[in-house]
Order: structure tokens, then C-alpha cells, then sequence
């Protein structure tokens, strides 16, 4: 009987332990099981990669730090500008935004969006915002920005990211602070209603534009810089946009006083940065069309082209002849370059300056101008031998 316990006792310890092993065993299998077909499903929805791999995204895709933190993030531009294909007028949105789409961590945000949108057109314009619009209806950020900051595209910002970095880089350096509670999110108590009506039927103040504005350079090639603004944008008809393009609030709105620019100021830059804005029309003329040892005179059509502009032409947009294409198209001096209507019964003489008399309508255009050339003063010798223009003029003065 006692040999008999000895031979059971070790018996049962040793199927205790095999049944433990192998309940421990199914277990970690399953667990493993159960990791593989998760990792199964999840590579297979990104190709066996991460989010970041899929488009092939590393830190240098978004990051110029070496050592991006939270402080600093050292986030680089956006190229999404250039896949936008519509322009929009502020006059197309609303005056108001109120965003709650996270009041439940959050205090709403009253967004003034009409001064906002207003303000956009001297740089990016409403696509500084709603950046992958196309030629469909304004979207909402949430349409492509999700709440959730867990997710699985993290390509694409969370929507309280994309919020911020809308915001936050224009009013940090304006005001030099977050602020939070200051300038978007509303104190606790805030009546909405009140806020939003404090805004209502509000336009932003006209920009004050300088007529000119001088530089003092150190370049050998000239120690002045004029550059006239008032003729780049009235006369030559360039939007702000295409010089301002990606400028910031702070441009305007910083606390320190502005240049005077009817004086020359001094600015340190890099020759690059210098440049830049100028040489994407005048990348083909010589230095002296803006570097001088003293102020130069505004443009002069006479004395640029050899062109004296009168009557009719004085009055046209300069695209009108040389269309919007830069660097500006230039033209002969024929008429005919533009007008190709010159031809007897068609042409409406009276917008030269002069109403031809009734004589004088019947007569073809080359009568009076020789071999169609336009651009010189018409002859009278042809049928009149006491006669001759200016002194004697083919009709009246049209006035």
C-alpha cells in the first residue's frame, strides 16, 4: 500500500503540471492568434505599412527642425496652394462663423468672417483657409478634418489641429501670447448672441496704399531703389496677391510704427529676398530699370516705348493692348497690330479725337494713310496741295 501511494502521488503531480502547460499554452495562443489576424487586418488596410510610410512621409516631409518639439514643431509650409483651382469673393460667405464643433471640451469660437476674408485678399486669398477647395461649394473644415484625434489617416490633421494652425501663428506673433481666452474662445457666461451681433454688416478699413516706396541699397549698380506701388497696382492692374502672396496679419498690424516710404529706408535682406518679388516680371532687364544714385521718375509710356499715348489709348487699361501676360507683351506700331477692323464703314473715326466730315467719310483708310501704316500723321499732298495735318484737320475735334 505504501509503494502504491509513492507510484500515485508523483502521478498526479505530473499530469497537475502537463494540464497547467497546456492550458497556458492554448491560452498564449489564442492571445498571439489574436494579435496576428489584428495585425493581419491592419497591414492589409495600408499594404503592410504605417500611416506614414503609405505616402511616404518622413519627419523632413513636414518637419525643417532637426528636433521637432511640442513647443516647437518647426512645421514647413503647406504646398496646398497650388492645388487650388477657384477663387471665391468674401462677398460669397458670411459675416459671422460661430464654431462649437468641440463645445463640449471647449467654449465656442466667434470667427468675424467677413473681416477675416476681406483681410485674406492682400495675400492668399479664401483659399489660405479652405486650401483644397475646387470648383465646388466652400467647404467646412470638419468636412475633411475629423474630431477624433485617434484615427487612422494621421496625414491629415485633427480638426482641433487644423483650427490652430489656422489661427494660432497670426495672433501669437500680433499679440505675442496665446491667447486662448483673449482673442478666440469665449469666457464662460459670454452671451453669444451679442458677440456675434457686435459683428454683424462690420468691413475691414481700407489698406492705405503708398504712392511709391525708395530704398537705400549698398549695390554698385545704384544706390536708390524706386519702386512706385501706386502705378504696379492701379495703373499696371496687378493684384496685391501676386507680390503679397502668403503675407500674415503682422504685416500690417504689428504694434511697432510703420516705414515711412516717401523717405528711403534701409532694410537688411538677402539678395534673394531682395529680389525675388521684382524678378518674376523683371528677371530680363538690366539693373538700372530700378537701381539709380537718385529717385526715378514714374513710368512714361513716351519715353519707355517711344509710344506718346493721347486722346483714346491715354484712357485704357494697359491690358487692353498688351493683355495680362508677364513679362508685358510688347507690340509694333501699327495699328492694325489691334485693330483689325480698319477698313471703310467699320471703323468709328471719332475715337482718334477727330470726326471726319462727310467728305472725308467716303474716302478708304489708305487715302490718307499711306500703305496702312497708322502710326504716322496722315497725308493730305494725295488731294490737297495747299493742305496738310495738324495745321488743317480732316473734320472736327471730337471733345
Amino acid at each position: 500500500m505504501k509503494k502504491l501511494i509513492y507510484i500515485i502521488v508523483p502521478l498526479l503531480f505530473i499530469c497537475f503540471i502537463v494540464i497547467t502547460v497546456s492550458v497556458s499554452q492554448t491560452k498564449n495562443q489564442k492571445s498571439v492568434s489574436e494579435k496576428i489576424d489584428t495585425k493581419v487586418i491592419y497591414n492589409k488596410s495600408l499594404n503592410n505599412k504605417s500611416p506614414h510610410d503609405v505616402t511616404g512621409l518622413t519627419c523632413k516631409s513636414c518637419h525643417v527642425n532637426e528636433y521637432p518639439t511640442k513647443k516647437d514643431p518647426g512645421l514647413m509650409e503647406c504646398p496646398r496652394e497650388k492645388m487650388v483651382s477657384d477663387y471665391r469673393s468674401p462677398k460669397e460667405g458670411p459675416d459671422v462663423v460661430v464654431i462649437k464643433d468641440m463645445a463640449e471640451n471647449y467654449s465656442g469660437v466667434i470667427f468675424s468672417h467677413k473681416l477675416h476674408s476681406q483681410m485674406s485678399e492682400m495675400s492668399g486669398g479664401c483659399t489660405a483657409c479652405h486650401h483644397y477647395n475646387t470648383t465646388g461649394p466652400v467647404l467646412n473644415c470638419r468636412n475633411c478634418h475629423d474630431k477624433n484625434r485617434s484615427r487612422e489617416d494621421v496625414t491629415v490633421p485633427d480638426l482641433k489641429a487644423a483650427y490652430h494652425r489656422q489661427c494660432m501663428m497670426c495672433h501669437k506673433q500680433w499679440t505675442k501670447e496665446n491667447g486662448c481666452n483673449t482673442q478666440c474662445h469665449l469666457k464662460k457666461g459670454t452671451d453669444i448672441d451679442q458677440v456675434v451681433e457686435s459683428y454683424k454688416g462690420k468691413d475691414h478699413p481700407k489698406v492705405t496704399e503708398p504712392e511709391k516706396m525708395l530704398w537705400e541699397t549698398s549695390s554698385d549698380k545704384g544706390k536708390m531703389v524706386t519702386f512706385f506701388h501706386e502705378e504696379h497696382n492701379k495703373l499696371f492692374r496687378i493684384n496685391c496677391n501676386t507680390c503679397h502672396y502668403q503675407e500674415n496679419c503682422i504685416k500690417c498690424h504689428e504694434k511697432k510704427q510703420r516705414e515711412d516710404y516717401s523717405k528711403p529706408v534701409k532694410i537688411q535682406k538677402s539678395f534673394e529676398e531682395h529680389h525675388k518679388q521684382c524678378s518674376n516680371c523683371h528677371k530680363s532687364n538690366s539693373c538700372s530699370k530700378c537701381h539709380s544714385e537718385k529717385e526715378l521718375s514714374p513710368f512714361n509710356h513716351a519715353k519707355s516705348t517711344g509710344w506718346a499715348l493721347s486722346s483714346y489709348h491715354s484712357k485704357l487699361e494697359c491690358s487692353k493692348c498688351h493683355g495680362n501676360t508677364v513679362p508685358i507683351k510688347k507690340l509694333d506700331r501699327n495699328c492694325t497690330t489691334c485693330h483689325k477692323n480698319f477698313t471703310k464703314g467699320k471703323f468709328d473715326h471719332k475715337v482718334t479725337g477727330i470726326v471726319l466730315s462727310e467728305v472725308h467719310l467716303e474716302l478708304d483708310c489708305k487715302d490718307c494713310h499711306s500703305n496702312g501704316d497708322f502710326s504716322k500723321a496722315p497725308l493730305c499732298k494725295s488731294c490737297h496741295d495747299d493742305k496738310s495735318y495738324p495745321a488743317q484737320l480732316p473734320g472736327k475735334k471730337n471733345r
